[in-house]
């Protein structure tokens, strides 16, 4: 799960498992795989970047870091 913002500043978590799409429009647009779509305040960078952040989470093994 990632945390994001909407442009009227409510913070909200989406499983970035579910990410389909991210575009700049200029304003980043996210499309999951429910085709529904979402605005955000990060930028396209930062939203695969916390997406890869939560995916390397999601796969560590305790104890072998």
């Amino acid at each position: 799960m990632i945390k994001l913002t909407r442009l009227n500043g409510e913070e909200f978590v989406i499983n970035a498992a579910l990410i389909q799409c991210i575009e700049s429009r200029p304003d980043t647009f996210i499309t999951l795989t429910s085709e529904d779509r979402l605005i955000v305040k990060e930028s396209v960078e930062e939203v695969v970047k916390r997406s890869i952040a939560y995916s390397r989470a999601i796969r560590l093994v305790p104890g072998l870091s």
